[in-house]
C-alpha cells in the first residue's frame, strides 16, 4: 500500500477506533458496533507520565469502529522504560551497561512509547542488530533541566542570570558546597541527558577534558540513586537553612519531573535551570516494534493518528508534557525562567509528528555510558598487554603512532577512569619474556591506591620485542590461573588482554589443551571474566571467542587501533555481562 494511502487509512480509522483499558473488558463489549466482527489486540507501553494522557485520548477515540471490518482492542500500560529495554535487549541478544537481565514475566509490546530515542540507540548500538522498529516520529517533549531548591538556584543567579552546562561542571567538580545527585543513567533518560551535557561541556572546555568528565562523573556518582522517587526524596523537606544546607542542591531531571514536583506543594519547591547549550530533551518515539502482523500495523498506525491531534496536545498539557514541536496545549504551566517555544534557549523543535530535531550520537551515548560505568563499579583486574613485534607497525591514522603506542594510550586513559577502590595488575606478553615464559609481570596485582603511580610508570617502559612473536596460550592459562588463586569475594574478577595476533608458540599447550585445562579449573564459584581486546587485521574470533565461551566475558575486535580507546571503556563497562 502507498504510504500516503495507508496514512489516510489510518487516518480514517482512529477515528473509529475501539480501546480498552487493561481491566475493562465490559467496556469494549459495550462500545463495539455489529459492523465489526473479530478482534486486533493492541499493547502499548508508555512511559509512566505519558501513559495517562496515551489512554485518555485512546478512550476519547473510542466511538464504535474498525479496522478494515476487525474490532480493535488496544491496551495501554505504564511501563519503565528500563524494564521494557531490558525485554527488547534479551529478544535481540543485546547487552545494555547497568540494565540488567528481564523479568521472567515481562513480554515485550507491540508500540513502545519510551521517554527518549536515547533507549532505541542504546539498543542498536548494544548488538541488537536486527531491531528496527518502525514509526518512531516524536508524540511529546520535556526538555532535560537542572533542577534546584529555589534557594539554592537564587543564589546561583536563577532566574535572571543564563546559566551554562559549563557553569555546572565548575560548580561539581571544583569542590563546592553544591551537593549534586543524579538518577542512574543507564537506566534513566534524563540522567543519561545531563551526563551527556555535562561530558559535552568538558570536552569543550579546552583543559583535561577526560580530568574534568572524570571529575564530574565521581561528584555526581556519590549522589546517584537507583530510582526518580528516592532522588527526588533527597531535595529539602524543611524551609530551614540547615535543610537545605544539608539535601540535595542540583541533578538533572525532565521538566515534567519538575512540575510535577512542585504540584505537591513541597515547602521548598524546586527552580527549573534551562542550561546552555540546550541539551537533548526527551523525545518520546513512538516506536512499533518488528515482526508485528499487518493488522496490528494498521491499528499502531490509526493510534498514532489520534496522538497528533489538538485534543492530545491539551491532554499532555494536563501531564505537565510539551507537543512535539515544544510548543504546549491548554493549561499548561511552564515553570519560571523556561525559555518560549522556539527561542534559541529551548530544544530544538520539529514539526508535530516528525522525528526529534537533534537527535543524540550513538558514539557519543556509548562512550559517556561506558565511563560512567567504570567510574561507579569497583573490581579486581589483571591487564595484560601483547608486545610481539607485530605491535611496532604504524598506525597511519594515529599519526604514524605504533600499535603499542595506541594501545598504551588507551590503557593509560582508562586507568585515570578507575577510582581507588579498584585493585589493578598489569603484564606484558610475546615468546620467552623470562627464559621460556611467554609473560612477565610487571605490576602484581593490588590496590590503585598504593600503587597508581607504579602502573603509570610500568605503563611508560612497555615495548614490542623485537621479533617476538605471540604466546597467547600459555599466557592465558598463567594468566586465569593467577586471577583464580587470589580471587576476591564482591568484586567481579577480570582479566583485560589486549593483542593483534593469533597464538604462535609452537612450543606452548595447544588450543585443545588450552580449552581443556581451562574446562577443568573453571570454577561457578568463583568466576572470572575474560575479555579479549583484538587490534587490527589478523585477528581470529573464533580463535579468541573459543576461549571466552569457557571462562565468560567477550571479544571485542577493532581492525581500526585508533579505535581501541573506546573499545576498551565499552569492553571494561560490560565485563560483568554474559559471553557475547
Amino acid at each position: 500500500m502507498h504510504r500516503g494511502t495507508r496514512r489516510t487509512s489510518a487516518v480514517a480509522a482512529a477515528t473509529a477506533l475501539v480501546v480498552v483499558i487493561a481491566g475493562a473488558w465490559f467496556g469494549y463489549q459495550r462500545l463495539v458496533q455489529p459492523a465489526c466482527s473479530g478482534q486486533v489486540q493492541l499493547t502499548v507501553a508508555a512511559a509512566p507520565e505519558i501513559a495517562p494522557a496515551v489512554q485518555a485520548a485512546a478512550q476519547w477515540s473510542a466511538d464504535g469502529g474498525a479496522i478494515d471490518g476487525v474490532c480493535v482492542a488496544v491496551n495501554v500500560t505504564d511501563s519503565d522504560p528500563v524494564d521494557v529495554a531490558a525485554v527488547v535487549a534479551a529478544r535481540h541478544g543485546a547487552v545494555l551497561a547497568g540494565v540488567g537481565q528481564a523479568s521472567g514475566t515481562a513480554v515485550a509490546p507491540d508500540v513502545w512509547l519510551p521517554d527518549s530515542s536515547t533507549w532505541l540507540l542504546r539498543l542498536k548500538s548494544g548488538g541488537a542488530t536486527a531491531f528496527a522498529p518502525t514509526n518512531g516520529a516524536s508524540v511529546a517533549r520535556s526538555p532535560v533541566v537542572v533542577a534546584m531548591p529555589e534557594p539554592v538556584a537564587t543564589r546561583a543567579g536563577w532566574p535572571d542570570k543564563k546559566l551554562t552546562w559549563a557553569d555546572l561542571l565548575r560548580d561539581v567538580t571544583t569542590g563546592t558546597k553544591l551537593r549534586t545527585g543524579i538518577v542512574e543513567p543507564t537506566r534513566d533518560a534524563a540522567g543519561l541527558v545531563g551526563l551527556l551535557s555535562l561530558a559535552g561541556a568538558a570536552s569543550a572546555s579546552g583543559g583535561d577534558a577526560q580530568q574534568a568528565t572524570t571529575g564530574a562523573l565521581r561528584a555526581l556518582a556519590t549522589g546517584r540513586s537507583a530510582l526518580r522517587q528516592d532522588l527526588l526524596a533527597k531535595f529539602p523537606r524543611a524551609d530551614d537553612a540547615a535543610s537545605i544546607a544539608g539535601s540535595l542542591g542540583a541533578a538533572p531531571l525532565s521538566e515534567e519531573d519538575v512540575i510535577a514536583y512542585n504540584a505537591k506543594q513541597p515547602p521548598i519547591p524546586l527552580a527549573a535551570l534551562y542550561l546552555e547549550p540546550a541539551s537533548l530533551a526527551l523525545d518520546y518515539p513512538y516506536a512499533v516494534l518488528p515482526g508485528i502482523e499487518p493488522a496490528k500495523a494498521a491499528a499502531a498506525d490509526g493510534l498514532f493518528a489520534v496522538l497528533n491531534t489538538a485534543q492530545f496536545r491539551n491532554r499532555l498539557a494536563d501531564e505537565g508534557l510539551r507537543a512535539p514541536d515544544g510548543t504546549w496545549g491548554e493549561g499548561f504551566q511552564a515553570p519560571q525562567g523556561a525559555p518560549s517555544p522556539g527561542s534559541g534557549g529551548s530544544p530544538a523543535a520539529q514539526p508535530s509528528g516528525g522525528r526529534a530535531a537533534g537527535s543524540p550520537d550513538s558514539a557519543a551515548l556509548e562512550k559517556v555510558v561506558s565511563s560512567w560505568s567504570i567510574a561507579t563499579q569497583s573490581g579486581r583486574m589483571l591487564a595484560v598487554i601483547d608486545v610481539s613485534g607485530s605491535m611496532k607497525e604504524l598506525v597511519p591514522t594515529a599519526g604514524n603512532a605504533t600499535r603499542e603506542q595506541v594501545t598504551v594510550a588507551a590503557a593509560r586513559r582508562g586507568l585515570a577512569l578507575f577510582d581507588d577502590s579498584w585493585a589493578l595488575g598489569l603484564w606484558v606478553f610475546s615468546t620467552e619474556m623470562v627464559g621460556s615464559r611467554d609473560h612477565r609481570e610487571l605490576v602484581p596485582i593490588g590496590p590503585l591506591s598504593s600503587q597508581r603511580s607504579r602502573l603509570e610508570a610500568a605503563l611508560g617502559t612497555v615495548a614490542p620485542k623485537p621479533n617476538g612473536d605471540t604466546g597467547l596460550y600459555d599466557t592465558v592459562l598463567a594468566a586465569y590461573r593467577t586471577v583464580q588463586e587470589n580471587w576476591e569475594p564482591g568484586r567481579v574478577n577480570s582479566i583485560v588482554l589486549f593483542t593483534d595476533g593469533k597464538n604462535e608458540d609452537a612450543n606452548g599447550v595447544t588450543q585443545e589443551k588450552l580449552l581443556s585445562e581451562l574446562k577443568r579449573i573453571n570454577d561457578p564459584e568463583r568466576p572470572i571474566q575474560l575479555v579479549i581486546i583484538g587490534i587490527g587485521g589478523g585477528i581470529s574470533r573464533p580463535e579468541l571467542e573459543s576461549i571466552t565461551k569457557l571462562t565468560g566475558g567477550g571479544v571485542f575486535i577493532t581492525e581500526d587501533p585508533t579505535g581501541i580507546g573506546d573499545i576498551f571503556l565499552k569492553a571494561i563497562a560490560l565485563r560483568p555481562n554474559a559471553p557475547r
